[in-house]
């Protein structure tokens, strides 16, 4: 029953993990380096909190999209344009990483850190 147990642990703390990591072929930049590309027409700048979150403090250029938007909201976006994508601390971000390259596009960039490092 030992081994089961942990068997189990080990694969908990495998699935955590997974979902911390950055999305595979996703880049990921600092708050520093989105300042440096905000003028970047080419890009596409997406904030993925709430709509509260957004109106309390947000990046001029950014559009919200919530997360739990995204899914149905991404064919608002471009699949031929980069997206940058930021939250609050980074984890939703690259939550919305992985569902944008789910669905197929190519050029995804995080913002690690999120708002709160910006």
């Amino acid at each position: 029953m030992d081994y089961l147990n942990y068997i189990l642990l080990a694969l908990i703390a495998f699935l955590f993990i997974q979902r911390m990591m950055p999305t595979k072929g996703v880049r990921q930049i600092t708050p520093s380096g989105l300042k440096n590309e905000l003028r970047d027409s080419n890009k596409q700048y997406v904030d993925v909190r709430t709509p509260g979150e957004f109106k309390a403090n947000h990046i001029q250029g950014f559009k919200n999209i919530p997360l739990n938007q995204l899914p149905q909201k991404s064919s608002q976006l471009s699949k031929d344009k980069e997206v940058v994508v930021i939250c609050q601390s980074g984890m939703r971000s690259n939550k919305a990483t992985k569902i944008l390259t789910k669905q197929g596009f190519k050029k995804v960039t995080n913002v690690k850190g999120g708002m709160s490092a910006y």
